[in-house]
């Protein structure tokens, strides 16, 4: 698998796609002027404790109260607000916590009341961004995350990925990390990390390290509420937690950015700091890596999927409900079971990347077409769990219900992606679907008559509107001749000045092919009702 990062540059935003061999599988925007990010760092001021929520609200200078829950206070909070106390006062300016005394964690079931009081000062890190009309949500168990590690000050616990699965391997990574750790600190010992040598290893924790030593010069002197210590940027961040030897390239239409990702890649890998390339064509970016087009047709309520399935995606405050359809495609299987499981499958495959791409966090229920087979509805379920593993963000998956719903939970960090992919009517009033989404929909109903064996396919034309007609002609490999090398099958493509700008219509030898967006019963039998039709109601009208 190739993958590729494309960013573009746009005044103070900054789009960020992540491609699997061409296809979009993350989009990300990114405000240089936005704060609260994930990760960063704040001196904050408690506001108030509820202790009917068991939490506290807290001012991190966001217009809405962050919100700080007991749970998320971490076992040496106490250690914490006594460290940050002795900091600001000046009585501590040697910061590795080599001879600091920590102090007795706080109980599980504990109070927030008897930790927190109004107007006290504490470090907190986001956790969660502001969404809907919610403040951000915040923790004040530290972490620095880097490539390979994550360092957590007030610990002396060493954690491993649950994907390193060879005892051996971590049981290596382990004593290697607990020679060369810092008294005082923690350890979360990251998936790459595994393989890796020690010289990486330690530049990683030592780079963490110092992030932690610049906080701790930040703190004295600085203003409350304020950020101290910001999250890398997107696009880095990203490049920290997904780069691997599959990366082909890393493509920016910003020169400054490009020196800086260069700068980056060649801290975490050297050797391929090549591929760090700047974009300077006069043709956007995005649409030179067909990314636009990606966008405008997966991003609508209804996302369409190969062989005419669809999905047809709700969003609600409180959840996100997916439906599986499986369109009026052609059936090549033997039965009903096996049609419905082929199209489960690639749907479910469309669905890991849709939550991918949209961001969608919270609970999410899925209505699968109904399998009555039990080993077909555990292989889907085995299937999507495959391919939400690749997904950064944790995630619960329950098994099939009785009545076929998969039902889940995405971790919520941060709003979710959504992107308007309908325009004007050009008809008249009202909104429409992109219209470079026709060409899709154009290819989908092709496909759907040449693989139904009850629709003559001899002298096919497509009758369409006559800009829509240059769009599928122009050039030598123009789309009519991909469509030929596809399917060896030619297709006429005739303008009418008398079809709208969304209207299309195929015919063959026989005239216009009504049904091609219906089932092989239809196709058959479809001219026969009509003309039965006709005859009873000239029938009648004779009696009457």
């Amino acid at each position: 698998m190739n993958k590729e990062i494309v960013i573009r540059s746009i005044n103070s935003a900054v789009d960020f796609a992540l491609l699997h061999d061409g296809k979009l599988i993350e989009l990300h925007k990114e405000d240089e002027n936005s704060k609260f990010k994930v990760g960063d760092i704040y001196i904050a001021k408690v506001k108030k404790t509820i202790s009917g929520l068991n939490a506290a609200f807290v001012d991190v200078g966001y217009e809405k109260d962050a919100f700080l829950h007991y749970f998320d206070l971490g076992p040496k909070v106490r250690t914490l607000l006594k460290y940050l106390r002795l900091v600001k006062d000046g009585k501590i300016t040697n910061y590795t916590l080599e001879n600091f005394n920590f102090e007795k964690e706080i109980d599980k079931s504990g109070k927030i009341e008897d930790i927190l009081t109004p107007n006290q000062t504490i470090l907190t890190q986001i956790i969660k961004e502001p969404i809907s009309t919610k403040g951000p949500r915040i923790s004040s168990e530290l972490s620095f995350a880097g490539r390979f590690l994550v360092l957590i000050p007030f610990s002396n616990r060493i954690s491993i990925s649950q994907k390193i699965k060879s005892k051996k391997e971590k049981d290596r990574l382990k004593s290697l990390i607990t020679e060369f750790k810092p008294k005082g600190f923690g350890v979360i010992i990251r998936t790459v990390a595994q393989g890796k040598k020690t010289s990486e290893l330690n530049k990683d924790l030592q780079s963490q390290f110092n992030q932690w030593l610049n906080l701790c010069k930040k703190i004295n002197g600085a203003k409350t509420p304020s950020r101290i210590l910001s999250e890398l940027n997107r696009s880095s961040s990203v490049l920290r937690d997904l780069f691997d030897d599959q990366f082909k390239g890393v493509y920016s239409n910003d020169k400054s950015l490009c020196y800086e990702l260069k700068d980056y890649i060649q801290q975490i890998a050297p050797k391929k700091k090549s591929i760090v390339k700047f974009y300077k064509s006069d043709k956007p970016i995005f649409e030179h890596f067909k990314i636009e087009r990606q966008i405008k047709s997966s991003f609508g309520r209804t996302v369409s999927m190969s062989k005419g399935a669809y999905l047809i995606i709700e969003h609600t405050e409180a959840l996100h409900v997916i439906d599986v359809n499986s369109g009026n495609r052609s059936n090549k299987s033997e039965n009903q079971e096996n049609t419905a499981l082929e199209v489960n499958l690639i749907a479910a495959s469309e669905i890991a990347r849709q939550l991918r791409l949209r961001d969608m966090g919270g609970i999410i229920v899925i209505d699968f077409i109904d399998m009555i087979k039990h080993e077909n509805r555990i292989k889907l379920f085995n299937h999507f769990k495959s391919e939400m593993e690749n997904d950064r963000a944790k995630h619960k998956i329950l098994p099939p219900s009785k009545i076929g719903l998969i039902q889940m939970t995405r971790q919520r960090v941060r709003p979710e992606m959504n992107i308007k992919t309908v325009e004007d009517n050009p008809n008249g009033i009202g909104k429409v679907e992109a219209p470079i989404v026709m060409i899709d929909k154009i290819n989908n109903s092709l496909e759907k008559i040449l693989n139904n064996k009850f629709i003559t396919k001899s002298k096919l034309k497509l009758h369409v509107h006559p800009f829509i007609a240059a769009y599928l002609t122009k050039g030598f490999i123009s789309q009519r001749m991909r469509w030929y090398l596809k399917y060896k099958s030619w297709v006429k493509v005739i303008p009418r000045d008398a079809y709208t700008y969304l209207h299309y219509r195929f015919f063959n030898i026989k005239g216009k092919i009504n049904n091609y967006k219906g089932r092989h019963f239809a196709a058959f039998f479809l001219p026969f009702f009509d003309e039965t039709k006709i005859f009873f109601t000239r029938r009648n009208s004779k009696k009457t």
